[in-house]
């Protein structure tokens, strides 16, 4: 790799680290390693190429450009989280995954053409954390989290909701962003 191509990557790994949190090499083999996963399986579960998933994982490429893509992620970090904790099985993370690959994505703002995802064992998963979800993917994909920031500092003194509606769901956690939108519902 010349030293060209060594800075492009190191850019890019910035960027994912600045949308994603940290570089998606990282990310996905920390995913591959907690769901028992190799590449070739995570990429079907993303709904993206082999390829696609290696560039991401090389730096080649920087962003996902699919907001559904970063929704099924999201979902794979959640259900590995609950497998580290050991409160999902091997064949209950399987059966999850098929239902992530499935379902995860889909417009849960909408009257309902995709199913609600259910959580391994079953039971509904959280519809709010759903939609919370939904809309951080939204403002994800069309810009970046320090894009969102900036945009939040410059709407604070006239419009304060608006920019605590930015920074909690284009730049916190899903925790944060799930209480801001529950104390907002009735």
């Amino acid at each position: 790799m010349d030293a060209a191509q060594q800075e492009s990557t190191e850019k890019a790994r910035e960027q994912q680290t600045t949308w994603y949190g940290e570089p998606l090499g990282s990310l996905f083999r920390r995913l591959i390693a907690d769901l028992g996963l190799n590449q070739a399986r995570l990429a079907v579960v993303l709904g993206l190429s082999a390829p696609m998933l290696s560039q991401l994982m090389s730096g080649q490429r920087a962003k996902i450009g699919n907001p559904a893509v970063v929704q099924r992620v999201r979902s794979l970090q959640d259900l590995a989280g609950e497998v580290r904790a050991g409160r999902v099985s091997a064949a209950e993370a399987t059966a999850a995954m098929d239902e992530i690959r499935r379902t995860s994505g889909g417009n849960v703002l909408s009257s309902g053409s995709t199913p609600a995802r259910t959580s391994s064992t079953g039971v509904p998963a959280n519809p709010t954390k759903r939609v919370v979800r939904e809309i951080q993917a939204l403002l994800r994909s069309v810009s970046d989290a320090t894009e969102i920031q900036n945009a939040s500092r410059l709407l604070a003194d006239s419009h304060p909701e608006l920019a605590e509606f930015l920074r909690v769901y284009g730049v916190a956690r899903t925790r944060e962003a799930v209480e801001h939108y529950e104390s907002h519902q009735g």
